[in-house]
Formats: structure tokens, C-alpha cells, sequence
């Protein structure tokens, strides 16, 4: 399928890698590119053999400077309100993507930017990689689940904070407080997430899916509930293929050959 603004790619069977192309915008999301992400989605979605999907920005300077203000400046509050939903409805989406969703972030990733890493399950970062929600510059808060995703990834006054002061925040922080899982040089950046992708792609696919929804319905869910949720994944994948092969191959002491059924 023909994009325009971002580029959706195979790298190796299964593990597909979704790069934002808006040079002349330092990657900027606008409504053209909302609708773009939100087709690659559904394309990932699509395909049953699906593993892995990486997430990442062209050029060197950002990996989403954030949503496209030109575009913004104009807008009514009923035209804005459809904007954010627009926005909301592709972060969603990506959130519920079955396979692991693991965004590369070098240079900006700022206000759109920041909250489109942060729909992804992770973020591995550069050590150039710039973190922030500028949006109160604007006159405006986030529109795209910003103090949302934010307040549950750092905390609510850290992200309250972050949000209010528009404060930047550098690679080496945003580890310290949880925001992405580790920063790696820039020249590494791509190949530590194919090597992640490709450590998740050798596992059973199954089990996978099934431990990414367990992880994200049970944060919204009570305790006892979540268990409960966490018991009927665990049945459910012992009708599977792969945990007989999974297991079988454990006691004969070789690697398993999973064939995601």
C-alpha cells in the first residue's frame, strides 16, 4: 500500500518496522499522516503473521517533533475536538495491536511525538533522544492521551509536572523515571530493536499476544480481577500447539520450533 508520509516495511518475516517521513515537518503529525498510521495499523493488524512491530522517525534531528501546529493554528473548537479524537482513535489502535509495538526514538519526540511513543508497549531511546509535552506553549494541554499514558508511565506529579512546566527531558532522565526501558547509542538504535524484535519473534506467538493483553487489560482492573484474567490466558494457551511443542521441547532438552498455533 502507497504512503506519503511514512514508510511500512517488512525487515525481516514477521517484524515490521513503520518509519514517520515528513522531513520538511521534522516528522510532524497532521491529519494526512494521522490517516496514514492509522492504515498501516489496520495492515500490521491484518497479517496473522505478524510479530513484531517497530516504530521510528526518518532523518536525524527528530523522531516526531510533535502534531503539525501550521495546521492546528486555525482550528475551531468542534474542528479541534475531531482532531484530537483522530489522533486518540491512532494511538488506540496502535496500543491494541495483538503484537508488541516497540518504538525507536532519536532527536525530538515531542507533544504528537511523545505521545505517540508512548502508545507503543516500549520505548528504547538514543542517547540524543529528547522527551517532552510542550503543549501548555500553545496555549493548549496534550491532545493525543499525553497526560494520560504519561501520569501512568512516570507517575501522576512527575507527569503533572513534565506537563504544566513543558520541561524537556533527556535521554539518561527519561530512563531514570521510567519513561523509556533503556538508551543505547545512535548508531545502535536500530539494531537493538531488531535484535529485541527478533528475540520476540523466536517465541511462541501465542503466548505472546496472550501476555500483552494479560499486561494491559489487568492495569485497568482491580487485583483479584487481573489474576482472574492472567488464569484464563494461562488455560487458554495450553489448547495451543505451542505449549505442547514448547514443553516437549524443554524435557528433551532442545530449542522449540513454535509454529504459532
Amino acid at each position: 500500500m502507497p504512503y506519503q508520509n511514512l514508510l511500512l516495511e517488512q525487515a525481516e518475516p514477521g517484524l515490521y518496522l513503520l518509519t514517520l517521513k515528513r522531513p520538511q515537518a521534522l516528522n510532524a503529525l497532521n491529519a494526512a499522516t494521522l490517516d496514514e498510521l492509522a492504515l498501516a495499523v489496520s495492515q500490521v493488524a491484518a497479517d496473522a503473521a505478524a510479530r513484531v512491530l517497530l516504530v521510528t522517525g526518518a532523518g536525524d534531528k527528530a523522531f516526531v517533533a510533535g502534531a503539525d501546529i501550521g495546521e492546528m493554528q486555525q482550528l475551531t473548537a468542534d474542528q479541534a475536538r475531531a482532531f484530537s479524537a483522530k489522533g486518540m482513535q491512532v494511538m488506540h489502535a496502535l496500543e491494541a495491536l495483538p503484537v508488541p509495538v516497540i518504538a525507536l526514538v532519536h532527536g525530538y519526540a515531542l507533544g504528537g511525538g511523545c505521545e505517540l511513543a508512548m502508545a507503543c508497549d516500549w520505548i528504547i531511546a538514543s542517547e540524543r533522544a529528547v522527551f517532552g509535552q510542550p503543549a501548555v506553549n500553545l496555549g493548549i494541554p496534550p491532545g493525543f492521551g499525553g497526560t494520560q499514558r504519561l501520569a501512568r508511565l512516570v507517575g501522576r506529579a512527575r507527569a503533572l509536572e513534565l506537563v504544566t512546566t513543558a520541561r524537556q527531558v533527556k535521554a539518561e532522565e527519561a530512563l531514570a523515571i521510567g519513561l523509556v526501558t533503556q538508551v543505547v547509542p545512535v548508531a545502535e538504535l536500530r539494531e537493538r530493536g531488531m535484535a529485541v524484535a527478533r528475540s520476540i519473534s523466536a517465541k511462541a506467538p501465542v503466548a505472546v499476544r496472550l501476555a500483552k493483553q494479560a499486561v494491559q487489560r489487568g492495569q485497568d482492573l482491580d487485583l483479584a480481577n487481573a489474576c482472574a484474567y492472567e488464569t484464563a490466558a494461562f488455560a487458554l494457551a495450553f489448547a495451543t500447539v505451542d505449549q505442547q511443542e514448547g514443553m516437549r521441547a524443554f524435557l528433551e532438552k532442545r530449542a522449540a520450533k513454535f509454529s504459532g498455533q
